[in-house]
């Protein structure tokens, strides 16, 4: 049976362009194949379930849409010539299409934004809709490729949804042959809003003792299986959002939950979450927690 492959979707634009060479890397250091996807909506006028059986497979539509997988496999073999690399046009909505992928990946690989009507936008719905719904990591290339050569960094809240994102850090750094900084950012309204799945007397911690704790607790069992990753551990306090944006320009890789502690239950992706997306200064990877994925 063959590895889960890494997939990317693409859309002919440039920044599409970035992802194929970030996800072609990625499926190096993994040693698995990349699938190339390039999602295609028929025009309005044949948008109906059998519509694409229909028309005719030689269209002008059809045809750009072939190119634009071909050129974006070609661009991921030149990037990387041993990875093995298939691409597909799968018709549908972009979004769909991608989440659906995820299920037979071990990463997707998407940019921040590309073509289409919302592409002055920070970071594309598509983007942020596979973040919050995708059924593997998701890794969204900003603009420019890949970030800085630096190390791994994870933002740590303590939360068990957020150790599936603890343990694709280690994972990412021991493939990269990087170190890993492991940021947790605290807040006085963390630490006087006991958790139920807190120690009794946690909250009346001093800042720097219950920082120094979720850091120990959330990495002590990926440390013991990833013993070669060179562990930087920080805890702050402050915004998790402005510390983890700031710490990302020195990053070569930003890893985060989906969704934390506090904030509204209902929502698959959280403030910080989406904020990073935004704003940090090298590739976010956001790896959902085994409960949080339907």
């Amino acid at each position: 049976m063959e590895t889960a492959p890494v997939v990317v979707g693409v859309d002919g634009s440039a920044a599409g362009l970035d992802a194929v060479a970030v996800a072609a890397r990625e499926a190096k250091l993994r040693g698995c194949p990349l699938r190339v996807v390039h999602a295609f909506l028929w025009p309005a006028f044949g948008a109906y379930p059998g519509a694409a059986a229909m028309l005719p497979g030689d269209t002008a539509l059809r045809k750009e849409a072939q190119k634009v997988v071909d050129d974006a496999v070609a661009h991921a073999r030149t990037s990387e010539p041993r990875v093995r690399v298939h691409g597909a046009v799968v018709t549908g909505e972009a979004m769909e299409v991608m989440v659906k992928e995820t299920k037979t990946a071990q990463l997707a690989v998407v940019a921040g934004r590309g073509l289409g009507a919302f592409a002055r936008l920070l970071v594309g719905s598509t983007a942020v809709h596979l973040s919050a719904y995708g059924h593997c990591p998701v890794l969204v290339v900003r603009v420019g490729g890949a970030g800085p050569r630096g190390p791994v960094l994870l933002a740590v809240d303590g939360s068990p949804a957020g150790a599936a994102a603890v343990e694709f850090a280690f994972a990412e750094a021991a493939r990269r042959r990087s170190g890993l900084v492991a940021l947790h950012v605290g807040s006085a309204w963390t630490r006087f809003s006991p958790r139920r799945d807190e120690p009794a007397g946690a909250a009346a911690e001093g800042p720097a003792a219950a920082g120094d704790r979720v850091l120990a607790e959330a990495l002590a069992g990926a440390e013991k299986s990833y013993p070669d990753v060179r562990v930087e551990r920080t805890a702050v306090e402050g915004s998790a959002r402005e510390l983890l944006i700031e710490a990302s320009k020195d990053a070569g890789l930003l890893v985060t939950g989906a969704r934390g502690h506090g904030g509204f239950a209902g929502l698959l992706l959280g403030s910080v979450s989406h904020a990073l997306l935004q704003h940090a200064h090298c590739p976010v990877a956001v790896v959902r927690g085994a409960g949080e994925r339907s």
